[in-house]
């Protein structure tokens, strides 16, 4: 038996004088209660009340008794208050993951506001592209950009990005401008090496899917890295729409053969379970569904 029953039970009996009394309070059987009270001075082997046919009265130890359970019980009740209360209300820490280029280009900026939406949250942000175990590593929310696979995970969609093949203008009047995907293959490539596909650039075009194999000039871990090569003249990338848009809007990158499109990417949100959501995660997850309604890369 529940040792907090026992306990709420004998206080029952003493703050209402009977047991009788005490099981009207607690909505139980009079012989429930006795047996509790029975229960916990057997576990606790003395006699914590003393019973006549006209009144209870409590032992010595019976009085020290009460005064913990008291105690205890006022705390426990405070408690599940606190954590009721925190049922409804963001608050506490908020650990999330995203990838580094995106973390920085897009979320950096949002984060201040959020904050000032949800001053009792605590913003703990990792930008990071490997790929971590959210509940092994103590994370509540990563953002990923992919083509996500079957996972226990629970994701929410954010938005999209697709890849787009871009290079100088300085390197085009240089090199030329390809024609075909195929014509790729004889061009500088700078490669970001996490991209799922490695040197196999796949595109969907007018005679359907084709397939480049690319020698990098450069290879790297890093997107910007790679834009950076790019803006000076060092070769061809094929980098997310979220990245190249304002280099392609200030005319530092072209779009090459916009009639083969690589891959569209989804944007999610991905949490351990929607069971017990809280109110911190919830609300992050509202926040970036309402800014990402409109996608500013979009275009």
């Amino acid at each position: 038996m529940d040792r907090f029953e026992e306990m709420r039970a004998f206080a029952a009996v003493v703050d209402a004088g009977s047991f009788v009394r005490a099981a009207e309070a607690l909505n139980v059987s009079k012989t429930a209660v006795s047996r509790l009270v029975g229960d916990l001075e057997a576990r606790l082997g003395v006699r914590l009340l003393h019973r006549t046919t006209r009144k209870l009265s409590l032992s010595v130890e019976g009085e020290v008794f009460h005064a913990r359970c008291r105690e205890l019980l006022a705390e426990l009740q405070e408690a599940e208050a606190e954590v009721t209360a925190r049922a409804d209300e963001a608050v506490g820490l908020l650990r999330v993951n995203v990838p580094v280029s995106f973390g920085l280009l897009q979320l950096a900026p949002l984060w201040p506001a959020f904050l000032e939406q949800h001053p009792r949250v605590v913003l703990d942000v990792t930008l990071s592209d490997r790929i971590v175990d959210l509940v092994d590593e103590g994370y509540d929310l990563a953002v990923r950009i992919a083509q996500l696979p079957t996972s226990s995970l629970v994701s929410r969609k954010l938005a999209s990005t697709r890849m787009m093949l871009c290079a100088s203008p300085g390197y085009l009047r240089r090199h030329g401008t390809p024609a075909h995907p195929s014509e790729v293959s004889a061009h500088s490539v700078v490669a970001y090496t996490l991209l799922a596909t490695g040197e196999q650039w796949v595109f969907e075009g007018p005679e359907g899917s084709v397939t480049v194999k690319v020698t990098p000039r450069m290879r790297t871990n890093s997107g910007d890295t790679c834009i950076a090569a790019a803006l000076q003249h060092r070769g061809i990338v094929l980098q997310p729409s979220f990245m190249v848009g304002p280099h392609l809007r200030a005319g530092e990158l072209v779009e090459l053969l916009p009639q083969y499109r690589s891959r569209e990417l989804g944007i999610y949100a991905v949490y351990p379970s929607r069971k017990h959501l809280t109110p911190k995660v919830r609300v992050l997850i509202d926040f970036l569904l309402e800014t990402f309604r409109i996608q500013p890369w979009a275009g």
